[in-house]
């Protein structure tokens, strides 16, 4: 039984068959999703900071109700997202040393997987907000439309289609 967490990323990882204990195969997805969950962070962090100084820009009082509201759902989102990119962590340090690896590697693979959403939802809303002030409220909503159908396709569907494409290739 394969232990909970990320999947090999090319079809040479899924061919290579690894000697390593239960234990050793946990601590190794453990990492990759740490590793994974830092490369999220920065995502998160670099759209907050950007969302932080916009309030101290002049331009920022003229914003209707409707970029506003954005504004403080993107703000909200970000804070929302860094704390699931944290929570992993945060229950890793709980858990320390009471032999929950399994556990914390299925739940977090969740987490990063909702985390992963959360950051492409505040891409789209980030897009949004930036469209809509710079080039009005139908530039906006297309482009955040557009960008809501690319991160779909992007982090949903071409994953779906790689895995089936790996089952299909490990059935031959």
């Amino acid at each position: 039984m394969r232990a909970p967490g990320p999947e090999p990323s090319s079809g040479l990882a899924a061919q290579v068959h690894r000697t390593e204990s239960a234990i050793e195969k946990l601590d190794r997805n453990w990492l990759e999703l740490l590793q994974e969950l830092r490369v999220l962070q920065t995502g998160v962090q670099l759209l907050a900071g950007f969302l932080l100084t916009l309030p101290f820009q002049a331009r920022f009082e003229t914003l209707d109700r409707f970029q506003t509201s954005l504004y403080l759902a993107n703000v909200s989102l970000a804070a929302l997202t860094t704390a699931l990119i944290l929570l992993p962590v945060s229950v890793h340090r709980r858990l320390f040393r009471q032999h929950l690896r399994a556990a914390l590697v299925s739940n977090a693979d969740k987490i990063a997987k909702v985390a992963l959403s959360g950051i492409g939802l505040l891409s789209v809303g980030t897009t949004a907000l930036i469209f809509d002030v710079t080039a009005g409220r139908a530039a906006g909503l297309t482009a955040g439309a557009v960008l809501l159908a690319v991160l779909f396709i992007l982090l949903v569907i071409v994953p779906r289609r790689l895995r089936r494409h790996a089952e299909e290739g490990r059935m031959r």
